[in-house]
């Protein structure tokens, strides 16, 4: 077997786990974990700190190490790449301009949530690390070539927003999600961060901008 029909294989493989695994652990176990722990911040730091970085980061990275020379970008490559961040600035400036303006037209006024606090923070500080290093450091990362980088990101686009699906399940905002056409919306932030990643040649990137619309939304709407 061929380095790329291992790689592939292994790919194969690790969307089935992965995504039978944190379906399991969402539908049964989440819940509980939270349940037994009586500080919101120290049950962020349990649940995003620890469990999904054991689950979501580690794992990726490993990967990505093992099949070093068959990615698009190698895993030394992307943290210690020299950004241009200038070039990123107007995604974080889009950013900001799409929630505040739509918090003011919604609701007349721009103030932060009451809910904002330090759970929030700790969720803001790992969520972008552990979505970005398994769906852009690794999968993306393990499919996308130098031509024809819309089907992956397309694919990978997909991938992300159905690994929502067992959280929109267990809060019970599957159908509203999918009414309002919000999943297109994950879709979309999926792409961008896809796009700056490949741009950039740095997982730095897209972890940034992910924490930074995390921040936004979990402070305005």
């Amino acid at each position: 077997m061929t380095d790329k029909n291992k790689k592939n294989t292994a790919l194969i493989i690790y969307i089935i786990l992965f995504y039978a695994v944190w379906t399991l652990y969402t539908f049964y176990a989440d819940g509980p974990v939270g349940d037994s722990i009586k500080n919101a911040a120290v049950e962020q730091i349990v649940k995003e700190g620890i469990i999904k970085n054991l689950v979501w980061t580690l794992p990726a990275m490993l990967l990505v190490h093992h099949f070093s020379s068959d990615v698009y970008i190698k895993l030394k490559e992307m943290f210690c790449t020299k950004v241009k961040w200038l070039r990123y600035l107007p995604v974080f400036i889009l950013f900001t301009a799409y929630v505040l303006g739509s918090e003011y037209l919604s609701t007349g006024k721009i103030e932060i949530n009451k809910d904002f606090g330090a759970a929030s923070i700790v969720i803001v500080l790992f969520v972008g690390i552990t979505e970005e290093m398994v769906f852009r450091g690794w999968l993306l990362n393990a499919t996308v070539k130098k031509e024809k980088q819309w089907l992956p990101i397309a694919v990978n686009a997909v991938l992300f927003t159905l690994i929502h699906f067992p959280i929109w399940i267990v809060e019970g905002t599957l159908t509203a999600n999918i009414t309002s056409f919000g999943f297109l919306f994950i879709a979309m932030l999926s792409v961008i961060f896809s796009i700056t990643f490949l741009k950039s040649r740095s997982i730095v990137v897209p972890v940034l901008l992910h924490m930074y619309w995390d921040l936004l939304a979990f402070m305005f709407i």
